[in-house]
């Protein structure tokens, strides 16, 4: 399967998948929180982290992994996807494997699995969508959506396997998880990569014939360079709505269990109280997780039919409303499972839909390097999201301050996606 000769596309698939699911353990963060919090500290090492540090570790990894993003996506549009994913896996391993022998501290977990394992993540993450899109682009949302699907689902099976299903932490601790972990990552990563490549030069889909450029330029004259997508205001509506977008669904990521533990225990029925900590749990595990990944194929597919902008619209007001009930629907058991699933479901959709707006604006030829920028959106939000619902609750005892912000700037996202037009080239 050399870089120049012709496979079955379906294959890029496959290893966009499998690459995507071990990506997704940045996800997975939650399942560790209560430990490193004292909260489920039953034989497990007391790390005494606060609910901030927990989340800066989380905020750190993914604005780490935003910023190498762009340095991926540019090597990875010269170089091919192959080298750049296989690095970002080596990386991603090395940062738990690391996290397993300096990670009793805080300052350990903030290096090893912030800012190394982000890296990691910011390096392998791109390849899998850029070399997609370019092996279907008569699909590009289902594609796009099926890629990352992984990205989702990935944190079910890396919480699922922490927790209820083989007890690992409960059984060898959150250290040697992690060391187990990267062991994993590294391998699945390094083997997903044999099958993420790029398409022969000039490659189209049997049947398929690409559109007229929208420009007066000519053929490829749809292709922008980062430096003319910056001049656009496309580019900064797409950066804005997804900064808007993607804060509330990791204020909810990095917060849920702790969020639904104190709702649970606060207001619901004695029986449901003393199972607040499971009950939250299979929210995250369970609910958010699993729409998460169903939320990136369906937003991805729709978006085919309805167009990007439409879609984005229809998504971000939707999570508007999700984030402004949550506080109240987080009080039961089945309002904190439905709550979590729609959240979740919007929030995967961020991941189909903004790569192939990219695209849809700015072409498929510099995606690597344009997407990169429009991604560092999720660095911002990655730091704003988890740490402000962090703060707020260690302030106030409440999420509820935290919650409602991210509802109106999810609104603002909504009228946006109603004003932004694809740019014209002279």
């Amino acid at each position: 399967m050399s870089e120049g000769k012709t496979m079955n596309r379906w294959w890029v698939v496959f290893g966009a998948i499998l690459i995507q699911l071990v990506l997704g353990a940045i996800y997975a963060w939650s399942v560790f929180t209560p430990y490193l919090t004292g909260k489920e500290s039953d034989g497990i090492t007391e790390f005494g982290f606060t609910a901030t540090q927990t989340q800066l570790i989380f905020a750190i990894g993914l604005l780490s992994f935003a910023i190498v993003m762009i340095l991926a996506g540019r090597w990875q549009d010269k170089a091919g996807p192959q080298k750049v994913a296989i690095t970002g896996g080596i990386i991603l391993g090395l940062g738990y494997v690391l996290a397993s022998f300096f990670g009793e501290t805080f300052l350990g977990q903030l290096i090893c699995i912030g800012i190394i394992g982000g890296a990691g993540i910011g390096f392998a993450y791109v390849c899998p969508i850029a070399a997609g899109v370019k092996w279907f682009p008569d699909k590009k949302g289902m594609i796009t959506g099926l890629a990352v699907a992984g990205f989702g689902f990935g944190a079910l099976i890396w919480i699922k396997l922490a927790g209820s299903w083989f007890h690992l932490i409960a059984n060898m601790g959150v250290l040697k998880v992690f060391l187990l972990y990267g062991i994993i990552f590294a391998a699945a990563v390094l083997i997903g990569a044999i099958f993420v490549k790029n398409p022969p030069e000039g490659y189209k889909p049997a049947g398929w014939e690409p559109p007229a450029p929208a420009s007066a330029g000519g053929a490829g004259s749809d292709d922008y360079l980062p430096g003319e997508m910056m001049k656009t205001y496309q580019f900064y509506f797409l950066w804005i709505m997804f900064v808007f977008s993607a804060l509330a669904g990791l204020m909810v990521i990095g917060n849920i269990k702790l969020f639904g533990i104190n709702a649970l225990e606060t207001h619901a029925p004695a029986g449901v109280a003393a199972k607040a900590s499971a009950i939250a749990g299979t929210a995250m595990a369970v609910f958010y997780s699993l729409l998460n990944g169903i939320g990136r194929i369906t937003w991805g597919s729709l978006s085919d039919k309805l167009t990007r902008p439409k879609s984005i619209f229809a998504m971000t007001l939707f999570q508007a409303i999700m984030m402004a009930v949550l506080f109240w629907l987080g009080r039961s058991e089945w309002g904190l499972y439905i709550a979590a699933a729609l959240i979740g479901f919007n929030f995967g959709g961020n991941f189909a839909l903004f790569p192939t707006a990219t695209a849809d604006f700015f072409g498929s030829k510099n995606l690597g390097a344009n997407y990169g920028l429009v991604f560092t959106a999720y660095g911002i939000a990655g730091i704003i999201g988890p740490t402000l619902g962090g703060k707020v609750f260690d302030a106030t005892g409440s999420y509820l301050g935290a919650f409602i912000p991210a509802a109106v700037l999810c609104v603002i996202a909504s009228i946006l996606a109603l004003i932004i037009k694809k740019p014209v080239k002279a």
